[in-house]
């Protein structure tokens, strides 16, 4: 479906995306995940034909970007990071001039507006000018008109952003719907949401993949450490003090501390269990020990594991060039 082979676009001598290669399969929901400035938005602007590569190839439904670029737009749905909307217009007359811009046959288009105006919950506010509109609205409309020609893939750039916390479990849940029939590339810096959402992530930074793999997979094989939440009736500062002097354990996180009560993440390394430790040494100094449990890494541990040890290689690297540039 979406096959990219050594992507790479230059602005000037910086490099936004660097020798990309990753495939996309049809039916696929993918997270594409990096840090502010990673080249996100470069690659889906690329893919969407807004801007050139400048070496190596992508290719859509077996369509060249460069070669190809006219009929790929056709088969693709685009929701920028900030939405194309013209704030003076009615929703309805916004997506009838939409639909006549994407090539919908004019007898299908009343039909088409209607399908997808129902579908995002819009229908009821299809007379209304879009400047009067909530954010929520004005991204359902955005939602909406990347929706029109029922394109087969969807590529959406931070769907989310700027919702309130139930605008956002909205939003995925129309993100879900519309994905049953469709391929779908979903950016968005809300982690769970595509722990929630997506089949498969690709992590990339300063231009690069740096991992790709389902959110399962990628928590269980990137997982550097096992980690153990405690809560004992216990002052936070020696419960702290006692966890990080058991052996094997890396590092120690006071999670919360509530009512006498202090609640703390313990890291150990790599397949050692220390829960039995931290047990035996909380009853020894005689508190009480209310939950001990272990806790799986999440694909936000992972993602800010990965971009840090890739930022920490580059640092030590050119810190080693460095020195032996200068002795």
């Amino acid at each position: 479906m979406i096959e990219v082979t050594d992507l790479t676009k230059y602005y000037g001598r910086l490099a936004a995306v660097k020798d990309l290669n990753f495939r996309i399969e049809s039916g696929e929901i993918v997270g594409f995940l990096g840090p502010n400035g990673a080249g996100k938005t470069t690659t889906m602007r690329m893919l969407t034909c807004f801007t050139p590569p400048s070496k190596g190839t992508a290719r859509i439904m077996g369509m060249d970007v460069l070669a190809d670029s006219y009929d790929i737009r056709k088969k693709i749905g685009y929701l920028p990071e900030n939405v194309p909307l013209y704030p003076w217009m009615r929703v309805e007359s916004y997506l009838r001039f939409v639909a006549k811009a994407k090539g919908v046959v004019s007898s299908k288009q009343v039909e088409d507006i209607k399908r997808i105006t129902e579908a995002v919950d819009i229908y009821s506010v299809r007379h209304r000018v879009i400047k009067t509109l909530s954010k929520g609205y004005r991204q359902r409309v955005g939602l909406a008109q990347a929706m029109i020609g029922d394109p087969p893939i969807l590529i959406l750039d931070e769907p989310t952003i700027g919702l309130d916390p139930r605008q956002i479990r909205e939003i995925r849940q129309l993100i879900k719907g519309f994905a049953r029939n469709r391929t779908v590339i979903l950016s968005t810096h809300i982690l769970p949401e595509v722990s929630q959402i997506c089949d498969r992530v690709i992590i990339i930074n300063k231009g690069s993949v740096i991992a790709e793999d389902t959110p399962r997979n990628l928590a269980l094989s990137h997982g550097a450490s096992i980690r153990a939440q405690i809560t004992a009736r216990a002052d936070p500062t020696e419960l702290y003090t006692l966890l990080s002097g058991l052996p094997h354990s890396h590092a120690v996180h006071i999670a919360n501390e509530n009512n006498g009560e202090a609640t703390a993440v313990v890291e150990s390394s790599e397949d050692m269990d220390i829960r039995s430790d931290i047990a035996r040494a909380v009853l020894q100094k005689g508190w009480d020990l209310i939950e001990l449990r272990a806790v799986q890494a999440t694909l936000e541990d992972v993602f800010i594991d990965l971009v840090t040890e890739e930022n920490d290689s580059e640092k030590y690297a050119a810190e080693d060039v460095s020195k032996e540039e200068t002795s």
